[in-house]
């Protein structure tokens, strides 16, 4: 008789140690559990972003560095020749060789950003929005530098080139630097001379820089000496020039000029990019460093306290000793910025022109 109160009894308690959660329990635990999901997901997206920022930036940096180093290096050349004191007296027998990127009479130019972009020497970029043509509006200035690639080659004066009986200069030892359609200078402590190569013999070892239709655009004398000819327009009516001789240990050096510029790439952003001399005509442009959409330039003057933009050189170029850069880079992670933007920062420096400060 007593076994079926102790048999009930157990039932009741196995019933509620079986027991489900209740309704409410359910919905406070969903509740709690949102709210833990909420706030592992929030730190994710947190994390997430700012993985994404700090790339960013580092991209920027790195573009950044990356630009100053090419313009800089280029800056810090400008005007220099391996003979000191020959800049004061240089000969051009290069025709049109005051003019585009042939002008080696200003080793520095700039150009604001305001300038009308027709007349924009050196070189005529359309803003059609290609790739490779220049940006227009704010944020665009763009300069124009001359120099010399190297430290130069020594000659051998036992051929006396520039003299009316030659064209060639000898070398004192080979090179694979130099080739026909080069632009050249040529130097000694007195003067510098600038010439097209029109041949150069391995063999021998003279470079040659004839009158004629060998190279364009050519030179107008093959005579080097200092004052050269008030004109240099035709190569195949050569123009009396000066002769000279330029000795052993004189110099010959290559020479760059070059255009640096805000230009459309192509994927529809803004890049760094430079336009040069090859073999005596304007180059191809090339992309240089992507995502630079803007440079602001700015030039001190020698003796002077401030920099000034293009227009306050006003023409003194000569004058100029160091360039203000400002670059303004962005992230080609379109969203890495507040607001769904691209990561912008801008970035300043300062370069001399070492051949310009004592």
């Amino acid at each position: 008789m007593n076994q079926y109160p102790i048999h009930f009894y157990r039932s009741a308690c196995l019933l509620k140690k079986n027991r489900g959660f209740t309704l409410v329990e359910l919905m406070i635990s969903l509740v709690l559990g949102l709210v833990v999901i909420g706030g592992v997901i929030s730190v994710l997206l947190a994390n997430q972003q700012s993985y994404r920022t700090n790339q960013a930036l580092a991209e920027v940096q790195d573009s950044s560095r990356t630009a100053f180093e090419f313009l800089a290096r280029d800056i810090r050349q400008a005007g220099g020749t391996p003979c000191g004191n020959a800049s004061s007296r240089i000969v051009n027998t290069v025709i049109g060789g005051g003019t585009g990127l042939l002008d080696w009479t200003t080793a520095l130019k700039g150009y604001d950003a305001s300038a009308s972009l027709a007349g924009d020497p050196p070189v005529d970029l359309d803003t059609t929005g290609a790739a490779g043509s220049r940006a227009a509006g704010p944020h665009s200035d763009s300069m124009r530098l001359a120099l010399v690639e190297g430290t130069g080659i020594s000659l051998d004066g036992s051929a006396k080139g520039g003299q009316s009986n030659s064209a060639n200069f000898k070398l004192s030892q080979s090179t694979t630097a130099i080739n026909p359609g080069d632009i050249v200078l040529v130097c000694d402590p007195s003067q510098a001379t600038i010439v097209q190569v029109t041949n150069y013999n391995s063999s021998n070892v003279t470079v040659g820089h004839n009158t004629g239709n060998s190279a364009t655009p050519g030179n107008c004398t093959d005579q080097v000496g200092f004052p050269g000819p008030a004109t240099c327009d035709a190569s195949t009516n050569p123009t009396a020039g000066t002769p000279y001789w330029y000795g052993t240990n004189s110099e010959l050096a290559a020479l760059k000029s070059v255009y640096w510029y805000i230009g459309n790439n192509s994927v529809g952003g803004r890049s760094l990019y430079q336009v040069g001399l090859s073999g005596g005509a304007t180059g191809t442009p090339q992309e240089i460093v992507r995502n630079v959409t803007g440079m602001d330039l700015l030039y001190h003057l020698a003796g002077s306290t401030d920099f000034v933009d293009a227009a306050g050189v006003a023409g003194n170029w000569a004058q100029v000793d160091a360039v203000q850069i400002t670059l303004i880079t962005q992230s080609s992670d379109q969203r890495a910025g507040t607001d769904i933007q691209p990561l912008t920062r801008s970035f300043t420096t300062t370069v001399t022109l070492r051949n310009r400060v004592n």
